[in-house]
């Protein structure tokens, strides 16, 4: 396999883009090697600089659930290409977006539209404090809400890949709202609630953990936090970003039949083009500026480009739910029968291979990952023309595109790099 014209683009790009990359993951920091340049996606394919074709199972982390560049979303875009491409004003395709969402899902009555999940957990967050009148938050080790200052404290995603807890560059005082606990265990959060009695405006929480893997919740976890929060008088808030239409067309909330007072969502009301959103019930909303004293905005909100390629994928899953049992399907096929040593945790079309023999139910369990054997398989699995997430701590996603013959040729990849392993 060729990778001539990624590792010269990289090397330009480390002279122009820290780590010459824009976000941390992409680098290949945990597995070593040259990162794959992407030239363009085909369904459930992509294709680098060089012209290597793989199975893609990072579908831009998430957000891909019809594919790379699915024909309705192509041509939901070349519409808007046609009246222009921001404007800065209320268009009537945001209404849209936002009834889509209230229609779907049961907690939220009102939403606001924002550019990216980083942004949608940390207005969520401010909304929390605001309502609440609080200043602490409550999240969990190994879940990663975006790069807001108060919840880089023991986070998930591109943190755990790289090793590191929290960021330089944020202050102490900051850090110190947030008590982050283990995820998947009520008895701590029953601790901090008796410690901090009134003080504590928000549990945030991946429904289904994403960034340290993909991690479920235990049974009764999800159910306590929200009793918890409702004894205490806090908020729950759901970090849907990653979970959010992926996992059942309501959310993770809808699969678990647990409502929280807010949420985030991201990436699949995206179709693929950036855009997040936050929401609640209408009386909690009504404190978002401009209605109420919660200040909130952004320039690029409701960009007419992402809208419209959310609204054509959102409209499609909800006119075709049977995609979800075939998404379903297809990624019990690809994680059934692990090897030994292999520990898969799968939600709908997520998952995660961890390399432990282990159960994986928090940070701690996910950390007994044997490291070195994940960067091994990742390049192997690379040689072969199955794309992965470079890094043990992430969840992978299958698409509407992946077959039975993408499955197939991912396990017996598989299946050949674990049957190397065994000594003759």
């Amino acid at each position: 396999m060729t990778t001539t014209r990624s590792e010269a683009l990289f090397a330009r790009a480390q002279s122009l883009i820290p780590g010459g990359v824009n976000s941390p993951v992409r680098a290949f920091r945990s597995v070593g090697g040259v990162p794959r340049f992407i030239h363009h996606g085909e369904g459930c394919y992509l294709v680098d600089e060089d012209g290597n074709r793989y199975i893609d199972y990072i579908g831009s982390w998430g957000p891909l659930i019809l594919g790379h560049r699915p024909p309705l979303v192509m041509d939901a875009l070349r519409q808007v290409l046609e009246i222009g491409t921001s404007f800065g004003a209320p268009t009537e395709r945001e209404i849209e977006l936002a009834q889509e969402i209230v229609d779907a899902v049961p907690s939220v009555e009102m939403v606001r539209l924002v550019n990216s999940g980083t942004e949608a957990a940390m207005s969520a967050l401010r909304v929390a404090r605001g309502y609440t009148g609080r200043d602490l938050t409550i999240k969990f080790e190994g879940c990663y809400h975006g790069h807001v200052d108060s919840l880089l404290v023991k986070a998930g995603s591109g943190l755990a890949t790289l090793g590191i807890s929290d960021s330089a560059g944020v202050p102490a005082r900051f850090a110190e709202t947030t008590i982050s606990l283990p995820f998947n265990q009520l008895g701590p959060v029953e601790e901090a609630f008796r410690t901090h009695p009134g003080q504590i405006a928000c549990v945030a929480v991946e429904p289904v953990a994403g960034n340290m893997g993909c991690v479920p919740p235990l049974p009764g976890f999800l159910e306590g936090l929200r009793e918890l929060c409702t004894q205490h008088g806090a908020m729950l808030l759901f970090d849907e970003v990653m979970t959010g239409f992926r996992l059942a067309f309501g959310g993770a909330q809808t699969l678990y039949g647990v409502r929280p007072d807010l949420t985030a969502f991201g990436k699949v009301i995206g179709g693929g083009l950036p855009i997040a959103a936050y929401g609640g019930s209408a009386e909690v909303m009504s404190y978002v500026s401009p209605s109420g004293p919660i200040y909130q905005a952004g320039t690029l909100s409701g960009n007419p480009m992402a809208v419209s390629a959310g609204l054509a994928t959102l409209r499609h899953l909800k006119a075709h739910p049977e995609i979800y049992q075939q998404l379903d399907d297809a990624c019990a096929a690809l994680t059934a029968d692990p090897p030994p040593g292999v520990t898969v945790n799968r939600v709908g079309s997520m998952f995660t291979f961890f390399l432990t023999e282990q159960p994986v139910v928090d940070f701690a369990s996910a950390k007994t990952c044997d490291t070195e054997r994940f960067k091994r398989l990742y390049h192997w699995m690379l040689e072969r023309g199955v794309y992965l997430a470079p890094s043990q701590f992430e969840a992978g996603f299958v698409s509407s595109e992946h077959g039975m013959a993408e499955i197939t040729q991912t396990r017996e990849a598989l299946r050949a790099y674990f049957a190397s392993e065994t000594p003759e």
